[in-house]
């Protein structure tokens, strides 16, 4: 009796820890975190330290320095979403020609750059419904705004307004309609003030901003130390990614009508070339697509075949 008792008990303890094991096993997966994939767009002109085009320039002495800063820029937003629990990050290079970042300046393991151009989506190459948010970082106002460095739209040699169901649109507008044709919601924008006002007016206010310069005019600023201005960027990323779903994705109504104002009018005349634009007024061109990516794809091509003024 005493022998089966212990063999009962022996049996007894080696099935609950084969249930243990089990469970164990299970439990990890059931607890297991949704995935959360972040796209991120890095522009130049609002990047910590910027002021000048000789900063965002191929070629100039200052060039080297301006693209280290980017890069800590970028690494900053990715260390903030790595803590808010990203699982991928995709990192498009977003200024000129896009081979700004350097490959060996992005540090976390995780994070994925896009670099090169022309790419089909230019800025926001990269993105799709995959991803749960997008995340703007060194951008700047569209062009013809006061105190706002660098200020442009797209091209500052081509474009002199671009609108869309007559709203005039910075390039955070445009990009984040892309996003929104995907579903994904824009999350956070950083650079100076004004396009930090900006994105509050499009966008609306529940998107996070980081503004790390004020602007004197077109070519100065007050600037935030460096250290200070990514302890915001990295604290705001993960501050806008703890909030998903507060803000909804971007989209315009249908169909999308698009004007284009150039700057002088022999511009126009190239891109009236395009199949279904038509002539507004010497400088400006419409066309209407029922297709956002189509639309942007169209704008792209009349910004293209312009010549530069």
């Amino acid at each position: 009796m005493k022998k089966s008792r212990i063999r009962i008990a022996t049996l007894g303890a080696m099935a609950a820890f084969a249930f243990i094991c089990a469970f164990g096993a299970i439990l990890p997966a059931a607890q297991q975190k949704p995935a959360l994939k972040v796209f991120i767009s890095v522009d130049m002109e609002g990047i910590s330290g910027i002021v000048h085009s000789d900063q965002t320039t191929s070629g100039t002495a200052e060039y080297n320095n301006a693209r280290i800063w980017m890069a800590m820029d970028a690494n900053a937003a990715v260390e903030g979403a790595r803590f808010a629990g990203a699982t991928e990050i995709v990192i498009n290079d977003s200024h000129g020609s896009m081979r700004n970042i350097l490959y060996t300046a992005i540090l976390d393991p995780r994070a994925f750059l896009i670099s090169g151009s022309p790419k089909p989506l230019s800025m926001m190459q990269g993105i799709d419904a995959s991803f749960q948010a997008c995340i703007f970082i060194g951008y700047h106002a569209k062009a013809g705004t006061e105190d706002a460095i660098l200020d442009h739209t797209i091209s500052s040699s081509v474009v002199r307004a671009i609108r869309v169901n007559g709203i005039e649109m910075p390039e955070l507008g445009l990009n984040a309609a892309i996003a929104g044709y995907y579903g994904v919601p824009v999350v956070l924008v950083s650079g100076d003030t004004a396009v930090c006002r900006q994105t509050s007016e499009i966008l609306g206010k529940e998107v996070v901003t980081v503004a790390i310069k004020e602007a004197i005019g077109r070519l100065a600023a007050k600037l935030l130390p460096m250290d200070e201005a990514r302890r915001l960027i990295k604290a705001r990323v993960k501050e806008a990614l703890g909030k998903l779903g507060r803000v909804k994705p971007f989209k315009l109504a249908r169909p999308y009508n698009f004007e284009l104002e150039y700057h002088i009018s022999a511009q126009a005349d190239m891109g009236a070339m395009i199949p279904g634009a038509k002539r507004i007024d010497a400088r400006t061109l419409g066309f209407t697509a029922t297709d956002c990516i189509e639309g942007f794809r169209a704008l792209k091509a009349m910004i293209s075949i312009a010549p530069l003024r």
